[in-house]
């Protein structure tokens, strides 16, 4: 076990070359948000696009898409069949997977809402996925609801405590009593990379253990982690080693909330201002 140090993050950053396009720097598929949810959305998509991916589509739920489009004009959307209650259908589910295999990195689960019907598609998605893919929120929860046995290829998933707990059916107590040991063991089980978010965040891919002291509590607000799961998927869009890519993201993300506290405190960061910190990250790092 080893805290997540500056040269691990220099060796293994990114380059960016010249001689370019979006393209070099991956096409990222973002299955995520709902009616409810279109701040997720918006919030995973483009901190996958601040941390350097060249390009972001969006699949979402039409209500959700109308939203988006008025917001910001570098998210393009591909729009989805939608339930009653403005979550993605599972009549989805063919298509979409299909069409990911015109992509170089899949996310999902930011925002898709807790819903059966899309539990079903986000589960059978990832079963049948065969991109490198980051999984988070309503997307792990489709998972513990449905089940799975593994998750396995170039997987990582962003769990918080309470959503692990769910996950391997293990009371949160007893996850908070040995973080690194459960972090470790659903690693093993599932053949994927597990965040274990928190103070000081677990990463490991059940093998090495790296331990986060980057952050601070300027990043215990909603949309914190649809921040994070766009940065270390963008990060993997990249040719970034899977698991680099994550200590990397972990690591940037927890750099991130401590300069946005500096300037806002750690009271008034929002998950949106960390967008306009990720450079300022980046410019202390490199």
């Amino acid at each position: 076990m080893r805290s997540i140090a500056l040269n691990d993050v220099l060796k293994h950053f990114p380059k960016r070359q010249q001689d370019s396009h979006k393209g070099t720097f991956g096409h990222i598929l973002n299955i995520s948000g709902s009616k409810a949810y279109t701040g997720a959305a918006i919030l995973s998509s483009l901190s996958a696009l601040k941390i350097g991916a060249g390009y972001v589509t969006l699949a979402t739920v039409e209500d959700a898409a109308n939203i988006i489009h008025s917001f910001s004009p570098d998210i393009p959307t591909i729009e989805l069949k939608q339930t009653e209650s403005g979550t993605i259908s599972s009549d989805n589910t063919n298509s979409v997977i299909g069409l990911s295999k015109n992509f170089d990195v899949i996310s999902i689960g930011s925002g898709l809402g807790r819903n059966e019907e899309t539990a079903r598609f986000a589960t059978e998605f990832i079963k049948e996925n065969q991109k490198p893919i980051v999984i988070d929120a309503d997307g792990l929860n489709s998972l513990s609801e449905i089940g799975i046995e593994k998750i396995g290829g170039n997987s990582v998933i962003t769990p918080h405590p309470k959503e692990l707990s769910r996950l391997i059916d293990v009371p949160v107590e007893i996850i908070l009593s040995d973080r690194k040991y459960y972090a470790v063991e659903t690693a093993k089980s599932l053949e994927t990379i597990v965040v274990l978010k928190g103070h000081n965040t677990v990463v490991t891919d059940g093998k090495s253990v790296y331990i986060n002291e980057s952050g601070c509590s300027a990043l215990a607000k909603a949309g914190s982690g649809d921040v994070l799961t766009g940065m270390i998927t963008g990060l993997m869009s990249q040719n970034t080693n899977p698991l680099f890519a994550t200590i990397l993201g972990v690591y940037l993300h927890g750099l991130t909330g401590d300069i946005a506290a500096e300037s806002l405190t750690e009271y008034s960061v929002l998950a949106s201002d960390l967008l306009n910190f990720i450079p300022n990250a980046i410019k202390k790092i490199l």
